[in-house]
């Protein structure tokens, strides 16, 4: 049996907009669910399987980028942002929310289009982040995590040792890849029946276990700060 074409949600608060668009994307081989609103979108997002949500930015009540940060939080689901708005900011903060991609208004459907094939074959060529809940092996970026020996190991096999702390946190961010986690919930996370060798402010921690991960410590590409959010670990994960 042929798989099903790729399922994609339209939310836009403007009808027309949201009419001619599904009916490009229908045309064009997809199966096409539309909101006209954040609420009606979350709805669609909990109940249906979706391949990809395309999201106007700018909509009354709840915005786009908001949407795409619950989005983020919730679904492994690749995001489009439509935007009428020509300044960088709105397209950068969506981005760093964790959207695939992003079209100006006025668009040109076929460029849109262009894009959501690209968007879909990006998203089909990455591996299935399992649970890495019981994996005591855990690789990302140039990182092998070994999980029950508490230390990490680079590309050239050499060992970095962790701490209680930057262990439990590591393993909270590795267990949720690409989720946006609040201090307390790291907070939660992370205390066990040792709790009071954490160190009470999550922020030092992620500074510490920054160091000890990224390039650059200054510019942190695997560990985002998610303003008003919390933290995001943005690195595929793959467990073994």
């Amino acid at each position: 049996m042929a798989e099903p074409s790729p399922h994609i949600l339209v939310v836009d608060d403007h009808r027309d907009i949201r009419d001619s668009l599904s009916r490009y994307l229908a045309g064009h081989g997809f199966r096409v669910s539309a909101a006209p609103d954040a609420a009606a979108a979350r709805r669609q997002i909990r109940d249906a399987a979706l391949d990809l949500v395309i999201l106007d930015i700018m909509m009354p009540g709840e915005d786009g980028l908001s949407l795409c940060r619950w989005l983020r939080e919730t679904k492994a689901i690749p995001v489009i942002l439509l935007t009428a708005v020509a300044e960088e900011t709105d397209r950068v903060i969506g981005l760093e929310m964790g959207a695939d991609d992003y079209v100006t208004k006025p668009f040109s459907p076929r460029e849109l289009l262009a894009r959501v094939r690209a968007v879909l074959r990006r998203a089909a060529s990455l591996p299935t982040q399992r649970d890495v809940v019981d994996d005591q092996i855990v690789r990302f970026d140039r990182w092998v995590f070994h999980v029950a020996r508490q230390e990490l190991e680079d590309e050239t096999g050499l060992s970095v040792a962790l701490s209680t702390g930057e262990f439990r946190l590591l393993l909270a961010f590795v267990r949720h890849p690409n989720r946006v986690l609040s201090r307390e919930q790291l907070l939660d996370l992370t205390q066990g029946r040792e709790a009071e060798v954490f160190d009470r402010s999550v922020d030092n921690q992620v500074s510490r276990l920054r160091r000890k991960v990224e390039r650059d410590s200054t510019r942190p590409q695997l560990i985002k700060t998610v303003w008003g959010g919390g933290y995001r670990f943005t690195a595929m994960v793959v467990g073994q």
